[in-house]
């Protein structure tokens, strides 16, 4: 049974969409995780989840998925940002997982930060869920599927690799356009890695049987699902500023879609998202405007399902 909260008009600086905050448990929770420890190239996704909620006070309340305005009856809670604190990587990683398991009674919309983050994210799951019965769907420019990268097992480019370490059963990829050829022997060899690549999806000849069959795939996921949705997947012109930019990229409908069908899947249990590689510009906005627009598809795509399950 879905327990109904007042309607919201007041708006509140510095909470998602500008929303209040109300008393009781929360359907939702936006995490702010602003990590940045191992990034090769450009600087600045530790500022990522403080402008994304700036963003998102600028985002339409209005779903076509929901028969309201957000938050549609739902509490929406957005939480103190994880504090950073950590003398070395393995300790901040460790603390993000003791952040993250604050809240496995909700469903966590989290924002970073890079997307070295996820492994942590994935012990946090780990910790409700059998990981090896978890699907994660990744949106992404690239693999993330490296052993190490400079020495480094944990730095971003290896976010996937480790998460499989850890048990994860499936991952699905999609968007991937820059990869090593490590990865690509990977993907190719490993069961638990299916990957469409931004070029088959976008090739002008077949490239929408491919999409087609991307749908096809989601719709058929089976169990819990977590959806990793670094934005670099997106091609540069809806994320200028993102950490390691790559031209080629999903569309915006692309991805929305692939939110959308997520929560639709019929066997599916979507339990959580991030979204990663946020790196706000002063001069253009227009990156983390994109963030806050799929968190809040994100959101609103996941109370629909809710309202669909109740009815």
């Amino acid at each position: 049974m879905i327990q109904r909260v007042d309607d919201v008009t007041e708006f509140v600086e510095g909470t998602f969409l500008g929303l209040p905050e109300s008393d009781g448990d929360a359907d939702v929770a936006i995490l702010s995780i602003p990590y940045e420890l191992t990034t090769s190239y450009g600087q600045g996704t530790c500022e990522g989840p403080k402008a994304t909620i700036n963003a998102s006070a600028q985002v339409e309340l209005y779903d076509p998925l929901l028969p309201e305005d957000l938050p549609c009856g739902f509490t929406i809670h957005t939480a103190q940002p994880w504090d950073g604190e950590g003398g070395s990587l393995d300790a901040q990683l460790s603390g993000i997982t003791d952040y993250v398991s604050q809240f496995s009674s909700t469903f966590p919309v989290i924002l970073g930060g890079e997307h070295g983050m996820l492994p942590a994210i994935m012990k946090a799951i780990g910790n409700k869920i059998e990981l090896n019965d978890l699907t994660v769907v990744q949106i992404d420019a690239h693999a993330d599927l490296r052993d190490e990268l400079e020495g480094d097992p944990n730095s971003h480019a290896c976010a996937a690799r480790r998460s499989l370490d850890l048990g994860v059963g499936k991952i699905l990829q999609i968007g991937v356009r820059a990869f090593a050829r490590e990865e690509a022997i990977f993907s190719d060899e490993d069961h638990r890695v299916d990957t469409w690549l931004a070029r088959d999806v976008l090739n002008p000849c077949g490239g929408e049987a491919t999409w087609l069959n991307w749908l096809n795939r989601l719709s058929e996921i089976e169990g819990p699902v977590w959806l990793t949705l670094d934005v670099d997947g997106l091609d540069v012109v809806y994320v200028p500023t993102t950490g390691t930019p790559v031209p080629g990229g999903l569309a915006f409908w692309q991805v929305i879609e692939t939110i959308e069908t997520i929560a639709s899947a019929p066997n599916a249990q979507w339990i959580g998202a991030d979204v990663s590689e946020i790196v706000p510009d002063s001069n253009n906005n227009v990156t983390e405007f994109t963030a806050a627009m799929l968190a809040t598809k994100i959101v609103a795509a996941h109370l629909a399902r809710r309202l669909e399950d109740a009815s």
